[in-house]
């Protein structure tokens, strides 16, 4: 967690001035006279990977004597490399002229000047066809600062052997979703030797806060302010705490576990899971026997607001670009309607464009429309804060220490006061 922390203090450094006079942008053009245009994005499974290589040649085949595209994958062997990459690459003016960061990073990169305003880069009409909440995701300071191809959102998965034989309703559309205490009740029941009601720990690290987020937003507040600026009564007010004290009942009950087997539900050791629109291809490949569905995220008790996570990597434009006309030609190719939709497709993730449903109709149909519905109605992207790295450790870190036996208020509180201390002395403009 101290390391996530790092990568914030060194952006913020580099806003500072700290990494100035490093150096100056290589020159961009190759032997050929081409205008050279480099995209750095983490690695990625076999489809993936093709689909780069084959659109990469595409664009450079009809691009031949003006524009060379070259994608570099960078593996990201621990949690961090990737950051680690691209940290060296802003104190060295050496970054690539496209840059792939992570839909909650959007802001702490824009916020530094590390990557530049897009909202020329296509008409209205154009980003009229992107999904909201993936603008929202993208957007900081009111500008658009990247552009995703792909969606994500979590929803509960659920045993339909384990549900139907407990006898529990099972909800047929988001007003009917399950409340907190329908939720709690359900996992109670579903908890017996060897199996535990379900499971709500993605990973000890940024799934966190994604998944759990939704809690503060559901029971009427969020981690921070709608400006990103202050996170003390917010993360740790009543309503915050109330959030904390609930997850930690599931775990305090027995009826989630801090520790969960690796894929806890898909192997029957857990009889529901929030889970991401991912494991969708997942259980239909590699769990074929598994008798399963998938229904919308649980609301607050007493009229909770309906709400999903969402956020995925974003495409930015970065300070050290030499051609910014060719960049746009690379950005309007990547995010063409037919592009977004074969990435989308290649990826097994909803796409960004609107369009692109007209095509994957998979979407509507039942159980990947319970996605594009949460997506399109209730998606909420997380805190657009140029502070979030400090968040979202402060944040993992608290739960963490909530779920062993820390006081949930006294926890919080120290989350809020990382962040606010951070953007106090960062981005303040006081």
């Amino acid at each position: 967690m101290k390391k996530k922390v790092a990568v914030t203090l060194l952006i913020a450094m580099f806003a500072a001035g700290a990494g100035m006079g490093c150096g100056q942008v290589k020159e961009r053009v190759n032997a050929e006279g081409e205008s050279v245009i480099t995209v750095w994005s983490p690695s990625d499974e076999p489809a993936i990977e093709e689909w780069w290589e084959e659109k990469t040649a595409e664009f450079n085949e009809a691009h031949k004597g003006s524009i060379h595209l070259q994608r570099e994958a960078i593996v990201r062997a621990d949690s961090y490399a990737y950051e680690d990459k691209v940290n060296a690459a802003i104190t060295s003016n050496d970054l690539p002229d496209i840059l792939y960061v992570d839909g909650p990073n959007v802001s702490v990169y824009a916020a530094n000047g590390i990557t530049l305003p897009l909202d020329d880069f296509f008409p209205q009409e154009e980003w009229d066809d992107f999904l909201g909440s993936s603008k929202d995701q993208n957007t900081y300071d009111g500008k658009m600062y990247a552009v995703s191809a792909t969606e994500s959102s979590v929803a509960l998965y659920y045993n339909k052997d384990m549900l139907t034989e407990a006898g529990i309703r099972i909800p047929g559309s988001k007003e009917e979703a399950w409340t907190w205490s329908e939720y709690y009740e359900a996992a109670e029941k579903l908890t017996k030797e060897g199996v535990v009601g379900t499971n709500i720990i993605m990973d000890k690290g940024e799934g966190l806060p994604y998944v759990l987020e939704q809690f503060w937003i559901s029971n009427g507040t969020d981690f921070v302010s709608g400006d990103g600026s202050k996170a003390d009564g917010y993360i740790n007010s009543p309503e915050g705490v109330e959030a904390a004290e609930f997850l930690n009942s599931l775990i305090q009950g027995g009826y989630a576990n801090i520790d969960p087997i690796q894929k806890e539900f898909h192997n029957e050791r857990a009889a529901t899971m929030l889970g991401g629109s991912w494991e969708v291809a997942t259980l239909e490949k590699d769990y074929p026997d598994l008798n399963w569905g998938v229904t919308y995220f649980p609301v607050a008790d007493n009229g909770g607001i309906l709400t999903s996570p969402t956020g995925d990597w974003a495409a930015s434009v970065t300070k050290d670009v030499q051609d910014m006309d060719a960049v746009k030609e690379v950005m309007n190719f990547l995010f063409s309607k037919e592009n977004v939709t074969t990435y989308a497709q290649a990826i097994s993730k909803p796409p960004t464009r609107v369009s692109s449903y007209d095509v994957l109709t998979e979407y509507d149909e039942y159980p990947r429309s319970i996605f594009k519905e949460q997506l399109m109605e209730t998606g909420h992207p997380r805190p657009r804060t140029p502070s979030y790295s400090v968040l979202s450790a402060g944040f993992s870190e608290a739960m963490l220490n909530i779920f062993t036996g820390v006081d949930a208020k006294t926890a919080l509180d120290e989350a809020a006061a990382a962040m606010d201390k951070d953007y106090k002395k960062y981005y303040s403009e006081e």
